[in-house]
C-alpha cells in the first residue's frame, strides 16, 4: 500500500509518493492552468510509469490521498468566485465597501497612503445590489432587542434567488453574543431557495468585529461552490481510476481536512498549499532536533517564507488577502514575486525581476515552449548552474541558445554589458530580494535570523540558498530530500486539523492591579468548553488540543495570541497570561513598548485541534556502496568569483557522513543543489542534505 501527496504550483504539479516502509519518490508534471486536475493526473501517470504498472493499479491500492490546491487562491484573486448575496444588520449594508480606517487603507501601498488621490478600493466580492439589510437587532449582551422581520427576509432572499446567487453570506452585528437570527435566516434561505451555498459567521467566525467576520463570511460564501466544484472534480477523477480511500485537503491553519468538508471551509484554502511546506518543515525540525526554523519555498512563481520558533509554526489570525481580510488562524506565509519563472525586465534603466512570472505556459525561455523573456531559471542555465541535459533527470532538455538570446534581447543589451553579466546580475537582484525578505520576516517578528536554521525547498529553493541565507546572516541551510515536493510532502504527512474561536470581550481597566480581579474568568472557562468540545466532535476523542486567547492593550487594533494552558482556569492563570502578553508584546515591538498601565483587553479564545493520520515513519538512508565521488566538473559562475571550477556530484552518489567542501554542485533529478566557495555540504542519516556556510558577523 501506498500514500500520494500532491501539491499544485504555478509551473509544475508536485507529487510525492510513500510506501509503507517509508520509501519516499517525487514526481513533477506541468501544471496545466486549463484543468488542473489533470496536471495531477499527469503526475500519477508519471508515478506510474516509473513503477512499472498501470495508472489505474497504482490509484486503487492508495491507502491515501491529500491534496494542496492554488483553486481558492486562484479564484479569489482573478475574482471567479461564484454570484454572491449578503444578508446583515439594516444600516450595516457598507461596511465591506468601508472596511477599516479609510476604505482602501486597508492593505494599500505606501503610494497610495501618501497620494490620496491615487488610493483605490478593493474591486467588491458582493455588489451593492446583492447586501440586503435584515430588520433585526441583537444588544452587545446577546439579548434580542428588534425580532427578525421573517416576511422581510424570505422577500430579501426571493430577491437573491431570483437574481441569480449561487450563495448566500449571513453576518449579523451581534450574531457571535447570539446566533438565533443567523440560524433563523440559514433556515429562510432553505425554504426559499433550497441548494443555494450558505455560510453563516456565527458558525465559521464567532468573534467581534463586523468588518473581519463579515468580510471572512463573505469570501467562504464566494469560494465555497469555485471549491465544491473543483474538489467534486478531482475526487471524481480519482475515484474513477478505483481509488476508495480517504482524500485529504490541506488547509491554510495547519493540518488537513476531509474533502467532503473543504467546501464549507473555503477560506481556509488561501495559503493552502504553502502551509504544507511548512508544516514538512516542522517535522523534519522535529526529527533532526531543529527548534528554530526559516522555511523558504522558492518554487517556478513565488518564493514563500514561514517562521518555526520553539517547535511551533508562527500562525496569524488575521491576513489580509486582496484587501479583503480573512479572519481565521493560519500558518503566517510571506510571499514576493520571486521564483524560477520570475521575469526580469530593465525598466528606466533599472533590472528587476518578477513579480511577473512566465509560469508554466510558456514557461522560461529555455524550456521552448514560446518564451522570449528571460527568467531566473534561464540566467542559472546561463551561469553554468543548472545542467540543460539533466533536468527533470533528463526527461526535459533546455535550450541554452534560447536562455542566452532572452538575457541577451532583453537585458544585457538594454543595460551594455555581457550576456553572462546581465545573468548574474538577474540572480543577484532575486538573491537579495530573497534575503531581504528572510531578514523582514524574522525581525519584524521580534526575532534575530542568525538564530535560525534555513530549510530550503521547492524546485528552485537548492539551487539559489546558499547565497541568499549567506547574505541573510543564516549559517546553517538544510535541503530536505523532499525539497523539490515539499509542500506536497507536507500534504500527505500532515495531521487532521481544525480551529475554533469564539469572542469573550473581556477587559481589565487603566491602571489595574491584577487582572483577575476584573476578569469573568467563568466566561473564559465556558467559552474554552464550548469550542474543545467542537473540536472533539469535528476530530474524535484521538485530539490533541492547544488553547490560545487573544490579548491586546486596550484601544488596540490588532491582537497577539497567548498560549492557554490545559484544564480550569483560576486567577493565578489569569494573571499569568497578561505576564506572558506583556513579555511577548515587547519581544516582537522593543523592551519598554508595553502599555499595561492602559488596561489590558481579552478579545477571544481559540482552540487548535489536531487529530493524527497514520503515515509512515521516516527511514535512514543506507550509505554502502555509495562512491562520494564527483561524476564530473564545470566552470560554474558564483558571486564574487565569477566562473570557477566546481565539482559535479549526483545525489544518488553521496552517502550520510561524508562532507563535501564547495565549491559543489549535487545534481539531482529533480532540483540542483549548489554549495559555495568556503561553504561545505554534508548528508544527514535520514537523506537531508545540511550546507555549513561561514559566517563573518
Amino acid at each position: 500500500m501506498s500514500y500520494i501527496g500532491t501539491d499544485i504550483g504555478g509551473t509544475f504539479t508536485d507529487l510525492v509518493l510513500l510506501s509503507d516502509d517509508g520509501d519516499v519518490r517525487i514526481f513533477k508534471a506541468l501544471t496545466t492552468p486549463d484543468d488542473r486536475t489533470r496536471g495531477v493526473l499527469d503526475a500519477m501517470k508519471l508515478a506510474a510509469e516509473e513503477l512499472g504498472i498501470p495508472a489505474d493499479r497504482l490509484v486503487a491500492e492508495l491507502k491515501y490521498f491529500s491534496h494542496g490546491t492554488t483553486a481558492a487562491t486562484n479564484a479569489f484573486i482573478e475574482r471567479k468566485g461564484a454570484k454572491t448575496g449578503l444578508l446583515t444588520t439594516r444600516g450595516f449594508e457598507d461596511t465591506l465597501r468601508i472596511q477599516r480606517a479609510m476604505g482602501g487603507w486597508i492593505g494599500m501601498p505606501t503610494h497610495e497612503i501618501s497620494h490620496f488621490s491615487k488610493r483605490r478600493v478593493p474591486e467588491p466580492i458582493v455588489p451593492a445590489n446583492l447586501i440586503k439589510g435584515m430588520a433585526e437587532r441583537v444588544d452587545y449582551k446577546g439579548e434580542v432587542i428588534v425580532p427578525l422581520d421573517e416576511a422581510a427576509a424570505r422577500q430579501a432572499i426571493r430577491e437573491l434567488r431570483d437574481a441569480g446567487v449561487e450563495a448566500i453570506a449571513i453576518s449579523l452585528l451581534w450574531s457571535f453574543r447570539n446566533s438565533a437570527h443567523e440560524q433563523r435566516l440559514a433556515e429562510l434561505v432553505e425554504e426559499e431557495a433550497p441548494g443555494l451555498f450558505v455560510t453563516t459567521s456565527s458558525l465559521l467566525v464567532p468573534i467581534i468585529g463586523e468588518y473581519e467576520r463579515t468580510s471572512t463570511t463573505s469570501i467562504n460564501a464566494y469560494l465555497g461552490p469555485v471549491i465544491h466544484r473543483y474538489i467534486n472534480g478531482l475526487e471524481g477523477a480519482i475515484r474513477r481510476f478505483g481509488f476508495k480511500g480517504p482524500i485529504s485537503i490541506m488547509e491554510s491553519g495547519g493540518g488537513v481536512l476531509p474533502a467532503a468538508e473543504a467546501a464549507f471551509q473555503a477560506a481556509n484554502l488561501l495559503t493552502s498549499g504553502p502551509a504544507g511546506g511548512v508544516l514538512a518543515s516542522q517535522k523534519l525540525g522535529d526529527l533532526l532536533g531543529y527548534r528554530n526554523v526559516l522555511t523558504a519555498d522558492m518554487g517556478g512563481t513565488s518564493f514563500d517564507v514561514g517562521l518555526i520558533v520553539d517547535g511551533q509554526p508562527l500562525l496569524e489570525t488575521v491576513r489580509e488577502v486582496g484587501r479583503f481580510h480573512v479572519a481565521l488562524p493560519s500558518i503566517k506565509v510571506t510571499a514576493i514575486g520571486a521564483g524560477g519563472g520570475s521575469i526580469a525586465r530593465v525598466r528606466d534603466g533599472h533590472l528587476t525581476v518578477g513579480p511577473e512570472s512566465a509560469g508554466s505556459t510558456p514557461g522560461p525561455a529555455c524550456y521552448g515552449r514560446g518564451g522570449v523573456e528571460p527568467t531566473i531559471t534561464d540566467a542559472d542555465v546561463v551561469l553554468g548552474i543548472i545542467d540543460p541535459r539533466y533536468f527533470l533527470g533528463g526527461r526535459m532538455a533546455l535550450d541554452v541558445e534560447a536562455a542566452r538570446e532572452a538575457v541577451r534581447r532583453h537585458v544585457a543589451e538594454p543595460l551594455g554589458m555581457s550576456v553572462e553579466e546581465a545573468a548574474a546580475g538577474i540572480r543577484e537582484v532575486a538573491n537579495n530580494q530573497m534575503a531581504d525578505l528572510l531578514r523582514r520576516v524574522t525581525l519584524r517578528a521580534g526575532y534575530d535570523p542568525r538564530d535560525f536554521v534555513l530549510m530550503a525547498y521547492g524546485g528552485a529553493g537548492a539551487t539559489h540558498a546558499h547565497q541568499y541565507a549567506e547574505v541573510a546572516g543564516i549559517g546553517k541551510v538544510v535541503v530536505p530530500n523532499t525539497g523539490p515536493a515539499h509542500s506536497a510532502y507536507g500534504t500527505v504527512t500532515g495531521d487532521r486539523h481544525r480551529s475554533f474561536s469564539l469572542a469573550v470581550g473581556q477587559h481589565a481597566p487603566a491602571r489595574f492591579k491584577r487582572a483577575s480581579e476584573h476578569i469573568d474568568i467563568a466566561a473564559l472557562n465556558e467559552g474554552f468548553g464550548q469550542i474543545e468540545q467542537r473540536a472533539r466532535d469535528a476530530l474524535g476523542d484521538d485530539v490533541t488540543i492547544h488553547r490560545y486567547i487573544g490579548m491586546r492593550f486596550r484601544q488596540q487594533v490588532h491582537e497577539i495570541g497567548v498560549e492557554v494552558p490545559a484544564g480550569q482556569l483560576q486567577p493565578a492563570d489569569v494573571d499569568a497570561l497578561v505576564d506572558a502578553f506583556e513579555a511577548q508584546y515587547e519581544r516582537i515591538y522593543g523592551k519598554n513598548t508595553a502599555l499595561r498601565s492602559s488596561g489590558v483587553e481579552f478579545t477571544v479564545v481559540r482552540v487548535e485541534g489536531t487529530s493524527p493520520v497514520i503515515k509512515p515513519a521516516a527511514r535512514q538512508v543506507e550509505g554502502a556502496g555509495r562512491s562520494n565521488r564527483p561524476v564530473s566538473d564545470r566552470q560554474v559562475y558564483f558571486y564574487g568569483h565569477g566562473f570557477i571550477r566546481a565539482d559535479i556530484y549526483r545525489s544518488e552518489d553521496v552517502g550520510p557522513g561524508h562532507a563535501i567542501s564547495g565549491p559543489c554542485i549535487i545534481e539531482r533529478p529533480d532540483t540542483t543543489i549548489v554549495v559555495g566557495p568556503d561553504q561545505s555540504v554534508e548528508m544527514e542519516p535520514y537523506g537531508n542534505f545540511v550546507i555549513s556556510i561561514a559566517r563573518n558577523q
